[in-house]
């Protein structure tokens, strides 16, 4: 096996610690005010290698034939087998873990009779890398943990694809492409595609597209031509398994009556005029980071899967028991009552997002400094004194209005965008609640510098000490206070999902699917899970397969998530 430096096995990411935010803010904005107005998958649907050319590093043709068309042709196949991984390339043992399942020559479950070998095909189905797309994070979060799992020496080598997300996305598709469309390995995987879109043509009349909504759920318009071709060619009853990047089933049952109207560039136009005399059978997307399978009575599938690797979603909060077109909820993964315990642990949010604190200490520290008032000569009996004088304090200071109006401006923004009336109660709530605790903390330490230490109000020493305190406190109890606030937004009101779990960084629950299209033309979905993920890993030793093994005894085996799902 070749030799494979020390991968970086890099945490998870940290969505609350003050530098990550204010990097990922930045290349967010740019991505945002940039990427709507210069698309790039224009630009690489004219200067990219045609399907058909060969550009392998190894100077080693593909052992798959493409058309001018751009399609990948399996069809000639009895029967073929495909991994579907979405929302990866986060922290290196959840990324590892599933990847490790996925390169694995044979997996073999519990209830399942046959042995399952390795997919042909690998598809990813979106949002590769965390936290926003470069050259050093596709590297360290999400090349390693494969190229460790299937070394390129490993044969026979699959094929894998991949659709962009939001966050591939982040740096304008360059990375994406570099890695994706250029004809290169990655790990024993060989890469085929040449855009950010593809269709696979599969056996017994199936085919698997890859679409690329970029940031706002658009189609370009050569996406859409190109999708135009490939639905001419499918016949009368050909099937399409469909691979977005986003699961727009679950958002238009959320927010619809937010966004009322539907641009008719994204995915309802494709899947209602460009593919509408074929059957999507299934529809897969990440996005969310969890399993949620809904399903018609008559066997037509959306499934949501998007455990690749990224922290861990609730699948509780909304109401998503049944989805427009006769969808229901069958299965979820964790279960909700699992997914409720799991948001408690928010009450911790102190140790589990330690650095966040010095973005609430900075914040009370200057908010208090701003109204400088003398609350030394109040006792704890005499709270109302003490808040007129503070409340007068601050009015009187324009400086004290703008920090203590910035505060409650922060925390409207903050709160859940897609309810105007729970934005407005629920953070004026959460503001308020951070300004009682910097009148608090204030007090305490003004009283406690100029009556316990006796040093004079505004000294030198006594702003120092009171200055400390503040900061200290505000730490501790800002980051209390925002654990609260998510723990009780989320299990009660059914709000801030993402944020919450952000905050955990959960690696545990993870899953991928793997695909069986059979001889008899039947497609079979193996949805499978980990519960937990191995913090430890050693080397195996092998000279082939994977570089690293589970070192760590409380790690669970991947199971069934549910009994698989077949489609005659």
């Amino acid at each position: 096996m070749t030799d494979i430096k020390k991968p970086a096995m890099c945490p998870m990411v940290g969505w609350y610690d003050p530098r990550q935010l204010a990097r990922t803010a930045v290349d967010v904005a740019v991505s945002t005010i940039f990427g709507r107005h210069a698309d790039y998958r224009i630009t690489e649907s004219l200067v990219l290698p045609s399907a058909d050319e060969n550009v392998w590093e190894d100077e080693n043709p593909p052992d798959i034939t493409s058309d001018p068309d751009g399609v990948h042709n399996y069809g000639d196949r009895d029967h073929i087998w495909i991994d579907y991984v979405a929302d990866t390339g986060d922290g290196w043992n959840s990324t590892y873990a599933v990847a490790y399942q996925v390169g694995q020559p044979q997996l073999s479950l519990p209830g399942v009779d046959e042995q399952m070998p390795r997919g042909e095909v690998l598809v990813f189905g979106g949002d590769q890398v965390y936290p926003v797309a470069n050259r050093k994070s596709y590297r360290e979060r999400l090349l390693e943990p494969y190229e460790s799992a299937l070394p390129r020496t490993d044969a026979p080598n699959p094929h894998v694809f991949a659709v962009p997300g939001n966050h591939d996305w982040y740096d304008s598709l360059v990375s994406f492409t570099r890695l994706f469309c250029s004809r290169r390995w990655f790990g024993g995987w060989k890469t085929r595609q040449s855009r950010s879109y593809f269709a696979l043509r599969l056996p017994h009349r199936w085919w698997l597209v890859g679409v690329d909504v970029q940031l706002d759920s658009d189609i370009d318009i050569p996406q859409v031509k190109f999708f135009k071709r490939i639905a001419h060619r499918m016949g009368e009853g050909d099937r399409i398994i469909l691979c977005t990047a986003e699961p727009h089933w679950i958002f238009a049952k959320l927010y619809k009556q937010y966004d009322a109207e539907i641009n008719e560039n994204n995915l309802e136009f494709l899947d209602k005029k460009v593919f509408a005399k074929q059957k999507i059978a299934v529809y897969l997307s990440g996005d969310l980071h969890h399993y949620r399978r809904h399903a018609t009575d008559d066997g037509l599938q959306k499934i949501t899967a998007g455990g690749g690797g990224a922290f861990l979603h609730p699948t509780h909060g909304d109401d998503v028991s049944e989805l427009d077109g006769g969808y229901k909820l069958r299965q979820s993964f964790p279960p909700e009552s699992e997914s409720k315990k799991l948001t408690w642990k928010n009450l911790g949010f102190l140790f589990l997002n330690p650095w966040f604190g010095v973005a609430t200490a900075m914040l009370y520290m200057l908010t208090c400094w701003s109204v400088m008032t003398n609350l030394s000569r109040f006792g704890l009996r005499q709270l109302w004194p003490a808040m007129k004088v503070a409340i007068a304090a601050s009015m009187a200071n324009p400086t004290a209005v703008f920090w203590i109006l910035l505060v409650w401006g922060g925390f409207l923004m903050f709160t859940d965008v897609h309810s105007k009336a729970y934005r407005f109660i629920a953070g004026t709530l959460h503001g308020f609640a951070h300004v009682l605790a910097m009148f608090f903390i204030g007090w305490f330490a003004t009283y406690a510098s100029v009556r316990w230490l006796h040093f004079p109000f505004k000294s030198p020493f006594q702003l120092l000490i009171t200055g400390a305190v503040i900061f200290v406190l505000g730490w501790i109890v800002g980051s209390i206070v925002m654990g609260i606030y998510l723990a009780i937004s989320l299990n009660l009101f059914g709000r801030h999902s993402n944020e919450s779990f952000s905050a955990l960084a959960n690696p545990d629950w993870k899953h991928f699917l793997r695909l069986k299209i059979d001889p008899a033309g039947a497609l079979t979905i193996f949805p499978i899970g980990i519960r937990r993920v191995a913090r430890k890993w050693k080397p195996s030793g092998a000279v082939t397969g994977a570089t690293f093994v589970s070192d760590d005894p409380q790690s669970t085996n991947p199971e069934l998530i549910e009994n698989p799902v077949v489609i005659a």
